[in-house]
């Protein structure tokens, strides 16, 4: 068996919807890479859907369920973590697109660190209290670094 192979063996089972409201990037998140980012953060089999929205629908969400009246990057909605993760994971588009470019980064990078930013919430992984932020970005730099993605909180630590 190849280490390819193996890799995806080993690779929780993952059913994916993946959404457009906004499309303005479908083609930076083809269902190969979107299926990729997630799986590496899985630690479990998961039910996800992904949506991208566009700023309306982003802050809208952010406002209802949160109290915030802007749109953020990305909002997890997180229904079960055992023994199946069930989550629908929405993400902005234009706040993805002006924070790529604020950072520098390629925006498809970006959408990588976000998906395994939701899918780590998703299975109960926070960064409201210091000591769990310290581990959640920890893990998140872990599963870029294994992508060969970019390191999302150098020159905070």
């Amino acid at each position: 068996m190849t280490a390819r192979r193996s890799a995806a063996a080993a690779a929780p089972a993952l059913s994916l919807s993946l959404q457009f409201a906004d499309a303005r990037h479908r083609a930076l998140l083809p269902r190969h890479k979107v299926v990729r980012w997630l799986r590496a953060a899985l630690e479990a089999p998961a039910e996800l859907t992904v949506r991208i929205v566009d700023a309306d629908e982003g802050r809208a969400l952010n406002r209802e369920f949160r109290g915030k009246d802007y749109p953020t990057n990305v909002l997890t909605f997180d229904y079960a973590q055992e023994p199946v993760v069930i989550a629908d994971l929405v993400i902005a588009a234009p706040v993805v697109e002006a924070e790529a470019a604020e950072l520098g980064i390629d925006i498809a990078a970006h959408y990588a660190h976000l998906l395994v930013h939701g899918a780590l919430h998703a299975q109960g992984y926070d960064h409201e209290a210091d000591d769990e932020a310290e581990v959640m970005e920890a893990r998140e730099s872990a599963l870029l670094h294994g992508l060969g993605l970019h390191e999302p909180y150098a020159g905070r630590r």
